[in-house]
């Protein structure tokens, strides 16, 4: 499975992304460093394993990135 942007699942996480980082906005200044960062980071590994996941790896390989 090569081609990880045809996939549900990883379009469902750039849509968790982009909610993320809109919600993320409205935080106060003080949180930029802290919360926010943390959020932000933490949404973005979600569609990011399952791209490194479907990168030409085994499919046992592929599912321990979708664990």
């Amino acid at each position: 499975m090569n081609n990880f942007k045809e996939l549900k699942v990883w379009k469902a996480g750039i849509d968790i992304c982009k909610t993320i980082f809109t919600l993320t906005k409205s935080f106060p200044a003080e949180e930029r460093f802290g919360l926010v960062s943390q959020m932000n980071r933490s949404a973005v590994v979600i569609p990011s394993n399952i791209a490194e996941g479907c990168g030409g790896k085994p499919n046992k390989e592929l599912y321990q990135f979708l664990n």
